[in-house]
């Protein structure tokens, strides 16, 4: 699920996508998925377009999404995985890698030959 969020935010031009394992410091989430949009609208869409993507292939809906209207962050909640879009001057500030820095990688790649 991780892996197919983190290429339906790269499908919509998302950027700097990381994958962090937190099950072992989190109780709430095995995986964090973080990315950046260009602007609030840009955020907004990559929130959408998460969504509708993971609800058609996997037939899940988010528990719970969080800052869609301000657009500056926003989280959506899947339990097993929690995803984080940014604008880029909140995700510098909030430093979400830092702060879970004693999480582990989880290994994605940009998927070839996608949609620009």
């Amino acid at each position: 699920m991780a892996r197919m969020a983190a290429d339906a935010i790269f499908a919509k031009k998302g950027t700097d996508i990381a994958l962090l394992d937190v099950a072992d410091l989190f109780v709430l989430s095995d995986v964090f998925v973080i990315a950046t949009g260009t602007s609030r609208p840009h955020v907004q869409a990559l929130a959408d377009h998460l969504e509708e993507t993971l609800k058609k292939n996997l037939e899940v809906k988010p528990l719970r999404v969080e800052g869609r209207s301000e657009g500056e962050w926003v989280l959506v909640d899947y339990g097993d995985i929690i995803v984080h879009i940014f604008q880029a001057a909140p995700r510098e500030f909030y430093s979400l890698e830092r702060l879970w820095g004693d999480s582990e990688r989880v290994p994605w790649e940009e998927p070839v030959g996608s949609e620009s």
